[in-house]
């Protein structure tokens, strides 16, 4: 019972999903960032699955709930459900895929109909060890983010680089839309109370506040 309080002791809950062509390397950000693990022989994922990790922002315990879905057409039938409640999102492609590149923009307007204004969105181009193997460019990508309003890094879950940085960016971003919410609707972003639900937006239903024990309504 202690591991569960431990790791059911946080002060917000930010849920971030995982966006992308199928075999970009969604799965393996996930399992890098919430178990340190990588694995070679991915089998691509069937329906959802999630994680999670909780961090430190600002002495608050921020916990992520992470979700990862297959990439292929025949799953689309989730994506309502899927995007639900997110407060944050990673849209991901394989820098040696032009085409996984390519499919941002369907997969960005997607996102963006299911999801609120505010949602915190950064750009992955993942698999950035494969060098010799390179289709795009860091400053097309670049261009693309800056475009559409989106943070971007380049990320390797083989070798571990930026994947840490990546997730730890996003939900200090969306940290800091929950803090500019509270101060415009005239809160104290340091001692909202517990048990207060946090809305991103109109269509947030997961992303909140840790549930107090006596007093939440």
């Amino acid at each position: 019972m202690g591991a569960y309080r431990v790791e059911d002791d946080y002060d917000y809950l930010f849920k971030v999903v995982l966006i992308g062509d199928s075999g970009v390397g969604k799965s393996n950000l996930l399992s890098r960032f919430t178990r340190n693990e990588f694995t070679l022989e991915s089998k691509s994922t069937i329906g959802v699955e999630f994680a999670t990790r909780s961090i430190r922002i600002d002495e608050k315990v921020v916990k992520a709930q992470i979700w990862d879905t297959a990439g292929q057409e025949r799953y689309r039938a989730i994506t309502s459900a899927y995007y639900r409640g997110a407060a944050g999102a990673l849209l991901v492609y394989d820098v040696t895929r032009h085409a996984t590149f390519e499919n941002l923009e369907r997969w960005l307007k997607e996102l963006r109909d299911h999801t609120d204004s505010s949602i915190v969105i950064m750009l992955i181009g993942n698999k950035a060890d494969l060098r010799h193997l390179r289709a795009v460019s860091p400053e097309d990508a670049q261009a693309f983010a800056e475009r559409e309003s989106m943070f971007f890094m380049e990320t390797s879950a083989l070798e571990s680089v930026n994947v840490e940085n990546a997730f730890t960016e996003v939900l200090t971003q969306i940290f800091n839309v929950v803090k500019k919410k509270a101060i415009e609707a005239g809160d104290d972003p340091a001692n909202l109370p517990k048990g207060q639900t946090i809305n991103i937006g109109s269509r947030d239903d997961v992303s909140a506040v840790k549930k107090g024990g006596c007093c939440s309504a």
